[in-house]
Formats: C-alpha cells, sequence, structure tokens
C-alpha cells in the first residue's frame, strides 16, 4: 500500500494534477465527490478526510455524523475528459468511523464483508456485466416521451451514426482509466446501446461501473445528448438491463466447471444458482430498486419475470452460457433480472450471498427450464414449481423486510435505511395522478 501511495503522490506531482476527486456513494448507489488540492492527499491517505456524514443517505445517523474519507490509492486514475487544463484525478474512498474502523454503512464496505465471507470459504468472486443504456437528444420529454437519438435496432450498423461516435468515445475513455472493454454494439431499442466490461474482481468491478456511468454521462454531455441509464424510459420499448456473469473461483481453478457435469456446471455452480434462485425475489428490491425498475421487469423486451434457470434459455432468470463448452476459466452463468441503475456494491454482495448460501446449505437445484416460460400460462407455471418474481416495488419491499439474508449481509444500518428509501418512493409514487389515470379516466368517469 505504501508503493501505491508513494505511486500517487509521484504521478500527482510529475503530471501536475490540480484538483484529486474524492468518490464514493450513498445507499441508493449515487456517486458522492470531494475534491481537495494535490497538497492534502497525502493527509487523507494517513488520516482520512473528515465530513459529515449525516448528509449523506443512509451513510450515518445524526448522532454519529462524524465520518472519515479514506482515498484507495488502487483507484488513482487522471479523468481524461478533463483534458490536459487543470488535470484532474480521482481515487475511490473506504468510509471510516473516527476510530479508523469501516463503517458498517458504506456500500464498500457491505461488498468488501461479502468478500471476506467468500474468501473464508475459499473462494474468490469475478463479475463481468453488460450494462445497457439509452441515449437521447436531450432530458427534455416530447409529446410521445424522451426522444432517442435514432431508430436504429440491435447490432445495427448506423453509418454516421451518433451512436457509433458515441460508443467509440466511451470506449477509448473507458480503456484510459483502465476499465477493459470486451465488445459494444446496439441495443434492441431506438437510441439503446450495451457496453461489456471484461471480467474483474466483484469490488474492482463494482468501482468500474460506478466510473463507467460518470463516463457515459460525461460523454454525452461532450456529444450535446443525453444519456440515461433508467431502467423503462419507454412503453413500447426495452429496458436497459446490466445482465452479470459471475463465477467462483478457488485460486487459479474455476469452481463452477465440471467437465463431466451437466453444461459443463460443478455441483458448487449448481449449488450457487440453488441460492439465488430460493432467495431471489427478497433481493429484488436492492437488485432492481425503483419503481420503474419493475416497468421493465414486466413490461417485455427479454426481461426475466419469473424464478428458474435454463441453459440458453433468455426468458430465465438465470442461463448458464456454454459459448465455450471446453473452456474452464470461461464457466460461468448469468444472472438477467439486475438492471443498469442498480447500486453495484449492495446488488453484488446480495447476489453473492444468497449463492454462498446455496453452497453452505447445500441446496438443491430445481429442473431447468427449456420452455419459453412467459409463454406458459400461470397453472402451468405453477404445476413446474415456477414463482414470480415480485411485480412491484411495494411487492418487493414486503419480500425484502422479512429477509434474514438481506439483513445479516446489509447490515442493520444500510438495511433499515434501503428499507427506508424505499418505502418513502413507494408511497410518493402511489399517490401520484399519472398521464396514464388522467388520459383515461377524465372525460368518461
Amino acid at each position: 500500500m505504501d508503493k501505491q501511495r508513494d505511486f500517487v503522490l509521484r504521478t500527482i506531482e510529475e503530471r501536475g494534477v490540480k484538483f484529486v476527486r474524492l468518490w464514493f456513494t450513498d445507499v441508493a448507489g449515487t456517486l458522492k465527490m470531494v475534491a481537495v488540492a494535490p497538497a492534502e492527499v497525502e493527509g487523507a491517505f494517513a488520516e482520512g478526510l473528515g465530513f459529515d456524514g449525516s448528509a449523506i443517505e443512509g451513510l450515518s445517523r445524526s448522532y454519529e455524523a462524524d465520518m472519515l474519507a479514506q482515498p484507495d490509492p488502487s483507484t488513482f486514475q487522471i479523468l481524461p475528459w478533463r483534458g490536459d487544463v487543470d488535470p484532474t484525478a480521482r481515487m475511490f474512498c473506504d468510509i471510516l468511523t473516527p476510530d479508523g474502523q469501516p463503517a458498517a454503512a458504506d456500500p464498500r464496505n457491505v461488498l468488501r464483508r461479502a468478500l471476506a465471507k467468500a474468501s473464508d470459504l475459499g473462494f474468490s468472486f469475478y463479475i463481468h456485466p453488460e450494462i445497457e443504456f439509452y441515449l437521447l437528444k436531450s432530458s427534455q420529454i416530447g409529446p410521445e416521451g424522451p426522444i432517442p437519438v435514432d431508430n436504429a435496432g440491435y447490432f445495427d450498423n448506423v453509418p454516421g451514426g451518433t451512436a457509433h461516435n458515441f460508443r467509440r468515445r466511451a470506449v477509448t475513455m473507458l480503456e484510459q482509466l483502465g476499465i477493459s472493454v470486451e465488445f459494444s454494439h446496439h441495443e434492441g431499442g431506438p437510441g439503446q446501446n450495451e457496453i461489456d466490461l471484461r471480467y474483474a474482481d466483484a469490488l474492482t468491478m463494482a468501482d468500474n461501473i460506478m466510473t463507467f456511468r460518470t463516463v457515459i454521462k460525461e460523454v454525452a454531455i461532450e456529444q450535446g445528448v443525453y444519456a440515461t441509464f433508467m431502467p423503462k424510459p419507454f412503453t413500447e420499448h426495452p429496458g436497459s438491463g446490466m445482465h452479470t456473469h459471475m463465477s467462483l473461483f478457488e485460486g487459479d481453478t474455476n469452481a463452477f466447471f465440471d467437465a463431466s457435469g451437466q453444461y459443463r456446471l460443478s455441483k458448487v455452480g449448481r449449488q450457487f444458482i440453488a441460492g439465488l434462485l430460493r432467495h431471489a425475489p427478497e433481493i429484488t428490491a436492492v437488485t432492481n430498486q425503483y419503481v420503474n425498475s419493475y416497468k421493465r421487469l414486466w413490461g417485455g423486451g427479454e426481461a426475466p419475470s419469473f424464478v428458474c434457470w435454463g441453459h440458453n434459455n433468455r426468458s430465465a432468470l438465470i442461463r448458464v452460457p456454454l459459448y465455450k463448452p471446453d473452456k474452464g476459466q470461461s464457466s460461468r452463468i448469468e444472472y438477467r433480472a439486475i438492471d443498469s441503475a442498480a447500486n453495484p456494491y449492495l446488488a453484488y454482495a446480495l447476489l453473492l450471498a444468497a449463492g454462498l448460501k446455496g453452497i453452505e446449505n447445500e441446496y438443491e437445484l430445481p429442473a431447468e427450464t427449456e420452455d419459453n416460460v412467459w409463454n406458459l400460462t400461470d397453472s402451468e407455471r405453477r404445476a413446474m414449481g415456477i414463482e414470480p418474481l415480485p411485480q412491484s416495488l411495494d411487492h418487493a419491499i414486503r419480500k425484502f423486510e422479512d429477509s434474514e439474508l438481506a439483513a445479516e449481509t446489509l447490515g442493520e444500518q444500510v438495511f433499515s435505511h434501503v428499507l427506508a428509501n424505499k418505502r418513502a418512493e413507494w408511497a410518493a409514487y402511489r399517490t401520484q395522478v399519472t398521464p396514464f389515470e388522467l388520459k383515461r379516466n377524465l372525460e368518461t368517469l
């Protein structure tokens, strides 16, 4: 760590960095920032930077407001969108209490705790997300809703199109920040794009996702368009998900791989899936944390609505890809419910905890689903033992508040603040009189 700190201090001096932004997130996954002068960085490494934690959503209570932000030198990067004028860098921070202990309500610490438990069991946790978002002409809403930058579809090549230039610039910027991109393309909705980040350990990936969202927003501003990670901005077009590929490793060995297993899936992999399936409904309030998230889950467009798994079945909640069946290191599972607006630290902590619970308690994996689940009747799904995911934020909250797994993984403080935050959103939503109601009822009732 001392070498990393020395590297940061030396780079700041050599590159003439004028400002260093210290980043962290609140419970909802909103990026927070305080900028310090280069001269203050060494002191921040040694002692942390004091701030009022009670002013940040879910971070601390009013009677314990004093908190410290301690930068993690391994996350130091020069921000490429700032250019050569007043060069600016960033580091992610761990939030500490005044006595130097990790803050219970720091989302980054929540994920660290979950990863520590996995490590105690001999596992490391790796993530590869497929992040979708919409590009709009502006944040203004037209008569028919948001206005996308194009009318292209899945994998479409649009010569001279805005999305081409946007993705090229965004990918270049991500690579400059040390974030490896696997591929990028136009998605199914007009103005919808997807950029997939290359595998990394879960903590690094959660940091990368927060950086990714910032890069996408900055490039959009630069190019005169607007980017949104809203789960479902259009009624008639697909929502934006963050399908997440996951694997556990034991040292250098992929714990999900078994050459003799069905779909090359090991017993550990099957138990991990079983854990995810059993606990999926109770963690959905975090993986899909907004009222709008449920418009995506239940609005079609290949979003998963039911708790089941399958191979190459894109209607299932969990898919077992088999692109390279004999390549053990690539063995993985794909969780398809999580959306692009989730807090990655909390979401990945809960997904990991659910999977580990399946391993620890040796859950049995139910039979896979080969049918298109959306085309089955309710009675057919019930006969097959396929349960629905929560159909609204209210339903998800009720599942979440009874979850021992969520309370244990998140800790009392984060658990309580997530509940309070989501209950407030639902209460605000259910009192709204919507354009749908006015259009449908005003002149007829």
